[in-house]
Order: structure tokens, then sequence, then C-alpha cells
């Protein structure tokens, strides 16, 4: 899971609700903190486990650029409530929920949208729709299909684990004992217990199958003409480096490995993570007035 590294919001960051036709999302809104936003709005989505909070460290810096930025809870997660049902849970479900957060968002302008892992999957389903009016799109450490490496191995042990043991033998036993090992301050433990326990269970096990038998849509995606960057870690242990390099290239997408980061890149390198969306942004935008 990622694990953000602070959660004081910066100058410019607030909590802000969505309200949208198919429920309300939970978000973080990022404004510039001087002068008004004049430039096209980006929606954020995070992964699998995750929440809006994994992108608490770029909010500030990609606001500055003139722009509001929005990250979310997908239904199910953390502060986004969501029903007892797994089918609400497919990316094709979750991706619907997009469209409409989206076109919240935008308010008739079009969005510039990033998925992050288990939120690339989700988001793409937006994309090859086309009901979501985009400027740009963004796959951040996500894959073509079902997730691999040691990131598979730990959503396969949690479907055949959490159904019996339950979440607090999952955190007691495996989680918080892996996230003291690696330092992880207090404050930010205390948030991760809090977060895994108001994530729903069925959605939690209905993500995790979805993570791993994800099909192949890459083709589905290049069709949708969206603008595309793929964005990873150069260490990412979740899809390989090489699979995201080779999906970048099916996309004819401009392709930007992070150095020094794994699978969380807006966690891990905030600054480099953020100019690279900032520059893409910006070139899509200046695309688009070229077009008009």
């Amino acid at each position: 899971m990622s694990t953000p590294r602070f959660l004081t919001l910066p100058p410019g960051v607030r909590e802000e609700q969505i309200e949208t036709p198919v429920g309300t999302f939970a978000a973080l809104e990022a404004l510039p903190v001087s002068g008004v936003p004049e430039r096209l709005p980006a929606l954020l989505v995070p992964g699998f486990s995750g929440s809006k909070e994994d992108f608490i460290a770029v909010l500030q810096t990609l606001a500055q650029s003139g722009r509001r930025v929005v990250a979310i809870d997908m239904r199910g997660q953390y502060e986004t409530k969501g029903p007892d049902d797994p089918s609400a849970y497919t990316c094709e479900a979750l991706g619907d929920d997009i469209d409409h957060v989206a076109a919240a968002v935008g308010d008739g302008e079009p969005v510039h949208l990033v998925g992050h892992s288990f939120g690339g999957l989700v988001t793409r389903e937006a994309v090859i729709g086309g009901a979501a009016k985009l400027a740009s799109y963004t796959l951040m450490s996500s894959g073509p299909a079902g997730i691999t490496g040691p990131r598979e191995k730990a959503a396969r042990g949690l479907l055949s684990e959490l159904p019996e043991v339950g979440l607090e033998h999952l955190w007691t036993h495996r989680l918080e004992p892996e996230a003291i090992v690696a330092g992880v301050p207090d404050d930010i433990l205390e948030f991760l217990r809090r977060r895994l326990f108001a994530n729903s269970l069925t959605g939690l096990l209905a993500m995790a199958e979805q993570v791993l038998s994800a099909r192949d849509r890459v083709d589905d995606l290049k069709q949708a003409g969206v603008p595309t960057l793929v964005l990873y870690g150069e260490h990412d242990d979740g899809w390989s480096p090489a699979s995201q390099a080779e999906m970048a290239a099916r996309l004819a997408a401009e392709c930007v490995v992070v150095p020094g980061a794994l699978h969380s890149p807006a966690v891990e390198a905030p600054e480099t993570t953020a100019h690279a969306l900032t520059r893409f942004w910006h070139q899509a935008e200046h695309r688009l007035l070229q077009s008009s």
C-alpha cells in the first residue's frame, strides 16, 4: 500500500466533497496559493488499498501552475462510502464513477486524468468509454493487464487470507509489523490503520480480484485518441518497468521514468513527478489551443 510521508495539508489544499449523480466522493482539493486557476483542472485517482492522501505531496506544486487539482477516494475507499456489492467494484463500474467525477471537476471543461496503479486500470475504462471530457491521460505505475511481481503475490495472499482471518488479524500480524520495520512514524502508522479499517471489506476483496484479473486493453486505449503519458518509478515492484515501457510504445505515448522511485512516484519523488505532470499537461493544453 502507498504510504504518505506526511499528512498536514499544504497551503492551498483542503478537504472537499465532490457531489455527483452516483454519489459523493471524498477529496483533497488544491488551488493556487495566489491568483486564480487559469488552466484546465486535474483529477487524480489512487490505487488499490490507497487513498487521496497518496497524492498529498504533489498537490500544492501541481496547483501552483495555475490549476485546480482534485485527488479522490474511489467508491469504498477510506472516506468515500461504497455498497456491500462486489459488482460495484469492477473496473467498469468504478470507471463509470470516474466519468461522473471528471464531469463535476471539469464543470464543462476538459480534465487532465491521472490513474495510479489499480487506479490506472479503472481510469482507462473512462478513457476508452469516451464519456469523460479529457485533455490528457496519465498512467502512473500501472500496466497493460493484471498486476505482476511482488505485488501480485501480495494481492493473492490478501484474497486467500482476508476472508478467513479478517482485517484485525491482517493488520496486527502482517501490515503493522511490516510498516514498523520500514520505519513508518507513529502518526502515519495510525493513519494507515484508520484507512484500512475504513475501507469496504467487500470493496477490498473485489478490487484485489480486479487488479489480478484485468485483461489487456492497450489497443482499445490507443483507439481512444487521448494524449497519454506513461510514468513510473525506476524500480517499480508492481508492473515491471520493462512492461510499462512496452505499453508506452504500444500506445505511442510519452514515457517518463522517475529516478529512484518504486511504485508510488508521487510519494517517493514528488517534485520530479509533479514537474513531469505539469510539463505534460502544459503541452496537452497547447495542442488543444492549436486545434481549436
